[in-house]
């Protein structure tokens, strides 16, 4: 526990002042009308929707996450999220634009828009639930687990303490300001986030009983958790680490702010902006900085935590107060933080309250989108008027806000949290990477695909099945195979639903295709059909921009991943290979210009 100065509390009390005034001060226009409360009337520039989806990310559990994975597997384990640049970038050069041409209010919305009849119904409102409340709810619950420890570790507070705290100024702040002011104030939780933890970083690797970064490097707990590549000898963390994660998971999972295609909150500020290349524009600043350089800061605690807190038990010492069921290597981030002087103290307590303010914000007013467009709108009241939707998403705010907090309490560890919703999303994600592209996909395609991935997650992760077929030791198969089967069973199952279901009606796609322009072989045999009948459905003079897109892609993940290594080993003093992977990084993002500008002048 430590104890805050005047300065601590006068910056923290400051930072909480300006939050809530923009939220009041936004307010009356956000409630306006729901378009207003959750895109702002689509109208964001870029750069402060970028800005946004990196501070939204930015969350009080991702340091703890970061810390975890580096403790317990090294700085390569965090390959089960870096491979996610692959779908992020995917979305960048060729989904946004799909998005924001759209002109959908939510991306559940897009399943009436794409599918058609009941199923497209049933699949709308049960995703709306299923996403806005129930994931939205355990997601969130996930970022409070992690303020409850940093309260806990730093502060003394019990965990009710906390969720009461931190969750009653956030849940009243996102029920005024609505989705305009989340925007906003993220651009002001960003930089302090930002200063907090390269300040705390540049702080707690110099303390003397770490010694600097050198003294880390050459400490026996870090030797073997320095390397950006996992051990290529050493078959498991080759596969389970990098392998899997680029070959398999990057296509094939739903994540949350990592959907392959776009989804989420991710779609709605791609939904919210000026035009299709303020929509690219955004999602790509956000992907070079939530991959490239903003974990640097973290890792480097991480280090330097295994410096000083080798163990769980080294921690259960220095933090008795800390019940068991909550004692994780996820606490280190917290333990170094109390080690803090004042001033920078208050600047990081600042800045995690920042970063839960803006993870839990966006996901209320994402979630409660969910439950105001998709079912309150469809399915209860058609006719509500505007003041009654916004009311509603205001009411909804406040519910799911409760219901993670009450979560929250009874979690232990965010690593497991997000492992667990890993693998509830396994062998979803190729359909939503296709749906713009391949004719055939229906609304039965997708609820095969969402019940098959969750009944299999839960027979092998919560059964002895699990346990019998998936164990290194004596299972049937190894346990890193536990994931690629998920996928290839739940694959095989929406394939087959695909084509022994009818395809969507010819009205349905022939509109979809005509709004959309998606373009290439998978929508041929609508076009030609069409044609036959002497309906063109194409626009003159469109081409298709995907293959440019994913050579931006490649090059895109050449250019962030380059930017990645070459940021570590600058700051592990490898000046070599620094230097070669910063000319490379110069390369690939001078190619990359060049294609980006084919792809702005290409219509889809």
């Amino acid at each position: 526990m430590v104890s805050l100065s005047v300065l601590d509390y006068t910056l923290i009390i400051l930072f909480f002042t300006i939050t809530l005034s923009i939220g009041v001060y936004v307010s009356k226009k956000s409630g306006k009308n729901a378009s207003e409360f959750f895109l702002s009337g689509k109208t964001m520039p870029w750069w402060l929707l970028g800005v946004s989806m990196v501070a939204t990310t930015f969350s009080t559990d991702t340091p703890n996450l970061v810390t975890d994975i580096v403790r317990t597997n090294g700085v390569s384990g965090n390959w089960v999220w870096w491979a996610f640049l692959l779908t992020g970038l995917l979305t960048v050069f060729v989904y946004a634009k799909l998005w924001r041409k759209s002109n959908v209010n939510t991306d559940i919305e897009f399943y009436e828009f794409r599918y058609g009849g009941k199923p497209a119904s049933f699949l709308r409102k049960f995703r709306a639930i299923y996403l806005g409340v129930i994931f939205n709810v355990i997601t969130m619950s996930a970022v409070t687990l992690a303020a409850i420890k940093i309260g806990g570790i730093m502060l003394g507070l019990e965990p009710w303490e906390t969720v009461v705290s931190a969750g009653l100024i956030t849940v009243i702040f996102s029920a005024l300001g609505g989705f305009k002011g989340v925007v906003y104030t993220d651009f002001i939780l960003f930089f302090v986030a930002m200063a907090g933890a390269i300040g705390a970083a540049y702080y707690l690797v110099n303390l003397p009983e770490v010694g600097g970064i050198e003294a880390i490097m050459a400490n026996e707990n870090v030797v073997d958790k320095l390397s950006i590549l996992p051990d290529f000898t050493n078959k498991e963390a080759l596969i389970t680490l990098l392998i899997i994660p680029l070959a398999v998971q990057w296509w094939s999972s739903w994540y949350p702010g990592a959907e392959p295609g776009g989804g989420g909150y991710i779609a709605q500020r791609m939904l919210a902006a000026k035009d299709e290349n303020h929509a690219i524009g955004a999602t790509f600043f956000f992907n070079i900085m939530h991959y490239a350089l903003r974990p640097w800061p973290w890792i480097l605690v991480a280090l330097a935590s295994l410096v000083v807190f080798p163990d769980l038990v080294s921690i259960q010492e220095a933090f008795p107060n800390i019940a068991d069921d909550k004692l994780g290597h996820d606490l280190a981030y917290s333990a170094m933080l109390t080690k803090l002087p004042s001033g920078l103290l208050g600047l990081v307590l600042a800045s995690l309250i920042a970063a839960y303010m803006s993870t839990i914000s966006t996901q209320l007013n994402w979630g409660s989108s969910y439950i105001v467009y998709d079912f309150y709108k469809q399915q209860i009241n058609p006719k509500a008027s505007e003041k009654r939707l916004v009311a509603v998403g205001r009411f909804s705010t406040v519910i799911l806000m409760v219901f993670s907090a009450i979560l929250a309490l009874f979690l232990q560890n965010a690593l497991q949290l997000f492992e667990l919703l890993l693998v509830f999303g396994a062998g979803t994600g190729l359909i939503f990477i296709l749906r713009w592209f391949w004719w055939r996909i229906n609304a039965w395609s997708e609820i095969t695909a969402m019940f098959a991935s969750g009944i299999i997650s839960i027979l092998v992760k919560l059964t002895p099945l699990g346990a019998y077929l998936f164990n290194s030791e004596t299972g049937v198969f190894e346990s890193y195979l536990e994931y690629p089967f998920v996928v290839l069973i739940t694959t095989i199952l929406w394939l087959i639903a695909t084509f022994i279901t009818q395809p969507e009606s010819k009205q349905v796609l022939q509109d979809f295709y005509i709004k959309i322009q998606p373009g290439g072989p998978g929508w041929n045999k609508v076009v030609n059909e069409a044609a036959a009948e002497h309906t063109n459905l194409k626009t003159p003079g469109e081409s298709w921009s995907v293959p440019s897109g994913i050579l931006a892609m490649l090059l895109g993940c050449v250019l962030i991943y380059s930017c990645m290594f070459a940021t570590g080993y600058w700051i592990y003093g490898d000046y070599t290979n620094a230097i070669a992977i910063t000319f490379l990084a110069i390369v690939s993002g001078v190619l990359l210009k060049n294609v980006w500008k084919k792809i702005k002048t290409t219509v889809l």
